[in-house]
């Protein structure tokens, strides 16, 4: 005879030790003699849950309570199958059940918490787990269950003193630690994060997903190499994870490897097709690396996959609005708020293609909103800056100015020394420290006469390759050249950023400094240049057509030497032709000079037909050099660049062209600048159109210098 008691011992011996296929065949002879033996099909169900066999799991799970209606047990078991297959409603009501028939057992308090977390009932799954606590104190896996709810739903304080329980009570307990370190790492805590998650890392040296999060932490800290490491790390452990191809392909980009970057981000999508968090990283990488048509159709797949990512959309406009197509930016922007309508970011960059489009009162507006929603948002004030300037509003336009100087990409030197604030000086010494562009510092250099008029000693420190040019200039006692580290041995009281001086001066349109001319050439040079350049009665132009590429408009703001071709086209019909006017008159022509460094010069291999170009590239070893050609031109012709600039500085002639809305400092609707008395502005009247700007230039120089030419020969 059948020992069903000997049988269920050896079975259930054989399955707590794990060799369940021993445990099933003891299982199976039960019910063989005793079809209904209630545990034996409860252990039978169990087991096929251990295995993942859910739908075998189901049939005997409900067979023992069918057998047992007040089975507490199956039925959370049961509740253990309908989770795994993603029923969490039945789940509930089975560990519902569960808990009804026996009040008293904190572990399944603590699977209907799971349950309800997973459902997002985050309140309800915390009532559970802190009655699974409750119940059992000791429980750490409960307080570190309790700690991931209370994280989720944004009690960050309660989910670490859960996690820090849940290690008192285990100190081996490696997830406990890591969801710790996820708690401080949003609390902003990184140290403590990283020392969590490294202990993490230690306890359980072989789980891929601690190294990740470790090495998340890290290049959040700034700490980019060990991140990735962690991250190599984590993919050694588990080469298909898709997550960590992410992660290292965010690291990778902060350290602007981008090809790399991109390689990481293809793996993740290869790994998991739909992740439109790597899909929109991709597109992130591919903008930075100048691929905008890539970048757009990324980001596009990203919102495909996640039709709600605001985020998404906001960097799908900033790639349309690179491209300059400002409406459909502006619609992306749109999308986004009305996705997220506190997505500050989203505000500040419909601001931006507002702007682009000429609609200041309404980009203002918008950047408003930014600020409305984040205060310190360094991005938005300044960027309201350049509206209110353009606008002429010089008093709140100079204020928000300052904004600038707090851009967390700005590398800017650090002083212990004071900030001056525009009081006498009364003998102290006053470091003015150049910034930004090199134009720049040549516009605003003439604002050291009044800082000097304040009765101290000025020093002024500049661009290296500014230096030789604007020793020789007035109003300073001494200049310095920066460093890489931007730090001084020279000794001082006080100091202030060059392009704070407006402010400081509370410039208005009226008072802006306007001197014909502040900087001066050395003669020597500039006969030196008169004599390369030859003493040919040729009308002279300085042409430059490009900045530099690394500036965020130059696209905008440069054009090609092939738009300057209708200067130089000798078969335009008309009788006003200027060429043919200096053909007519009996002077030699034109000489167009390129004052073009960078690689735009390349261009002046290939000039347009007809054009008689000198290249001076390699001849121009500094801006001085360049003020010395100047000095011996008719006329200079340049996109906004350091170069017009230094031609205005100069006092010399200079047209300047200007895209359709152009900086902050060349103001609206007006051909001459405020700036400089010798400079005309052409503008574009409608955006990239270059063509409207050189007819524009074209007939100018046929009124203004066309008949001078022809009576005079060079214009002196």
């Amino acid at each position: 005879m059948v020992n069903i008691k000997d049988l269920f011992q050896k079975g259930y011996k054989y399955h707590q030790e794990g060799n369940l296929d021993a445990a099933i065949t003891f299982y199976l002879k039960i019910l063989n003699e005793q079809p209904e033996h209630t545990d034996t099909t409860f252990l039978i169900g169990t087991l096929h849950l251990q295995q993942g066999n859910l739908d075998a799991a189901t049939v005997f799970l409900k067979k023992a309570i069918e057998l047992k209606p007040n089975y507490a047990m199956a039925y959370n078991n049961l509740g253990a199958v309908q989770q795994a297959q993603g029923k969490f409603d039945e789940a509930i009501g089975s560990y519902r059940l569960a808990i009804k028939l026996k009040p008293d057992d904190a572990e399944v308090h603590k699977n209907l918490g799971h349950a309800l977390r997973e459902k997002g009932k985050l309140d309800e799954a915390i009532a559970s787990y802190r009655q699974a606590t409750a119940l059992n104190p000791n429980n750490a896996e409960a307080h570190n269950d309790l700690g991931a709810a209370l994280q989720k739903s944004g009690k960050l304080d309660e989910a670490i003193e859960s996690h820090r329980q849940a290690i008192r009570l285990k100190p081996d307990y490696a997830m406990a630690y890591g969801n710790l370190g996820a708690a401080l790492k949003e609390q902003g805590k990184l140290d403590e994060a990283i020392a969590s998650y490294r202990q993490a890392t230690a306890l359980n040296p072989n789980n891929a997903e601690a190294h990740n999060d470790l090495g998340a932490a890290l290049q959040k800290s700034g700490k980019l190499d060990e991140a990735i490491e962690s991250h190599r790390q984590a993919l050694s452990l588990k080469p298909d994870y898709a997550e960590a191809h992410n992660n290292l392909g965010t690291a990778l980009q902060e350290q602007y490897k981008l090809d790399e970057a991109i390689a990481s981000y293809r793996q993740a999508l290869s790994l998991k097709p739909e992740y439109a968090e790597a899909y929109y990283n991709l597109g992130n990488a591919l903008k930075t690396h100048g691929k905008i048509d890539e970048a757009i159709k990324s980001y596009k797949q990203a919102i495909r996959l996640k039709p709600d990512y605001a985020t998404a959309y906001v960097n799908l406009g900033l790639a349309l609005q690179e491209q300059g197509k400002l409406d459909e930016a502006a619609a992306s922007y749109g999308r986004a708020l009305s996705l997220k309508p506190d997505h500050a970011e989203a505000y500040n960059n419909l601001g931006a293609a507002l702007h682009e489009q000429g609609k200041l009162d309404e980009a203002v507006a918008s950047y408003n909103r930014a600020i409305g929603l984040k205060s310190d948002y360094v991005d938005a004030h300044t960027n309201r800056s350049f509206a209110l300037l353009l606008r002429e509003n010089f008093e709140q336009g100079w204020q928000e100015y300052e904004w600038r100087l707090r851009a967390k990409n700005r590398v800017s030197p650090t002083f212990q020394q004071p900030r001056w604030d525009g009081s006498l000086l009364n003998g102290r010494s006053i470091l003015v420290h150049a910034e930004q562009g090199l134009g720049d510092t040549i516009q605003f250099i003439r604002y050291l006469p009044l800082v000097r008029a304040r009765g101290g000693y000025v020093i002024f420190k500049c661009q290296p390759n500014l230096f030789r040019l604007l020793r020789g200039c007035k109003g300073f006692d001494e200049i310095i050249k920066q460093t890489p580290t931007h730090q001084s041995a020279v000794r001082f009281d006080i100091h202030i950023p060059l392009l704070s001086l407006p402010g400081i001066f509370g410039t208005t349109l009226d008072t802006i400094p306007s001197d014909a001319s502040y900087i001066t050439v050395d003669p020597t040079l500039v006969t030196q240049w008169q004599m390369r350049l030859g003493h040919n009665e040729d009308f002279k132009i300085g042409i430059v057509w490009a900045g530099s590429p690394k500036h965020n408009m130059d696209r905008r703001r440069s054009c090609s030497l092939a738009d300057f071709a209708p200067l130089t086209d000798p078969s335009d019909p008309s009788p006003t032709s200027f060429w043919r006017g200096v053909i007519r008159a009996g002077t030699p022509g034109l000489t167009f000079y390129s004052l073009q460094k960078g690689p735009a010069s390349i261009e002046a291999f290939n000039p347009p037909d007809d054009m008689k170009l000198i290249n001076l590239e390699d001849e121009l070893n500094d801006f001085t050099d360049t003020a010395a050609v100047i000095a011996n031109l008719d006329l200079v012709i340049s996109v906004d660049t350091a170069v017009a600039h230094l031609a205005g500085s100069l006092g010399r002639p200079v047209w300047t062209l200007l895209q359709f809305i152009p900086d902050w400092r060349w103001l609206q609707n007006r051909d001459v600048s405020p700036w400089n008395p010798s400079m005309l502005l052409f503008r574009q009247t409608r955006p990239n159109d270059w063509a409207g700007v050189f007819e524009r230039v074209k007939k100018t120089l046929i009124s203004n210098f066309g008949l001078q030419i022809a009576d005079c020969g060079k214009n002196n």
